[in-house]
């Protein structure tokens, strides 16, 4: 299953424009996916569709709009897309007594040793995210993986082979089987990858950006979705990189950067030599954004 690419995101305001529509979808379809072993333990399987819209969501909260910051946050939920032949859960330790949360998660140490999914005969140990197991502690949150081989796969999409998930911990043995809903949506990220829950064709289209002025090899740039007010870029006309752009191109760059610079006021100046073409963003500080002045 492929990561899901920045590309695949909708801008702010499309997101929040179509954020009820998507969030019913993403419900039902976690609805679909979420299996309670027991009365403690609970598991989410993870596919881009929910790290997609868990992305949108954190980006919405945290008022996250520069491409840089977006990135970022995609890479860290792009390690729960499942890999070829996997799952991908996230699992909850669900205690409601909060004085019970600490005795009760010890009382569970060592429970990524004790998690399986059985497909018939077959047990296919959980592999725990090594970067959150401690020896002495556990946490209520943890992020599981099950490999699964060609046969496993098979006898997983035929509908007469059992299959279940067992805890057996010596303080906590349970098994569960897995809901007919829940099977027919993993067939689905073992042999391919989701169809999108909300089409992002439905969205409307983004404001085409605006050029302010253009100088030599470079142009000022207005973005049609800002990362904030007052936001404007400066690249070179043509796609070449940091690394291949000449003296006399970087001077033009910088120099329009510098004119810009003056008419926004202070900002930030962050220089993007990931992209191609070149890129010099301009941010204003919180309280001195106003409309950029075109270059005279």
């Amino acid at each position: 299953m492929r990561p899901v690419a920045i590309t695949e995101l909708l801008p702010p305001q499309a997101f929040e424009d179509l954020r009820g529509r998507m969030r019913k979808a993403v419900m039902a379809h976690k609805a679909a996916r979420r299996v309670a072993v027991g009365d403690r333990v609970t598991l989410l399987f993870e596919d881009r569709e929910t790290v997609r819209w868990q992305v949108q969501e954190m980006c919405r909260v945290e008022g996250l709009r520069d491409p840089v910051a977006v990135q970022n946050e995609l890479d860290v939920y792009n390690e729960l897309v499942p890999g070829p032949g996997e799952l991908s859960a996230t699992m909850f330790v669900e205690i409601t007594d909060s004085a019970q949360i600490r005795p009760e998660l010890d009382r569970l140490i060592g429970i990524d040793e004790h998690l399986a999914l059985e497909i018939g005969d077959a047990r296919i140990p959980a592999s725990f995210d090594p970067k959150q197991l401690e020896e002495e502690r556990i946490s209520a949150v943890q992020y599981v993986r099950f490999a699964l081989d060609d046969e496993q796969r098979t006898r997983f999409a035929d509908p007469s082979t059992p299959v279940w998930l067992r805890v057996d911990h010596p303080n906590y043995a349970v098994r569960a089987p897995l809901p007919d809903a829940a099977r027919a949506s993993l067939r689905v990220d073992l042999t391919g990858e989701p169809a999108p829950l909300l089409d992002p064709a439905l969205a409307p289209a983004p404001p085409e950006p605006t050029v302010l002025a253009e100088r030599g090899q470079a142009r000022a740039v207005q973005p049609g979705v800002p990362a904030g007010p007052g936001h404007v870029f400066v690249e070179a006309k043509r796609a070449v990189s940091f690394a291949d752009a000449s003296p006399e191109l970087l001077a033009d760059v910088f120099g329009l950067a510098q004119e810009l610079a003056r008419g926004l006021g202070p900002c930030g100046v962050r220089l993007d030599t990931g992209s191609t073409p070149i890129r010099c963003h301009l941010l204003p500080r919180s309280g001195s954004a106003h409309p950029p002045n075109r270059p005279s």
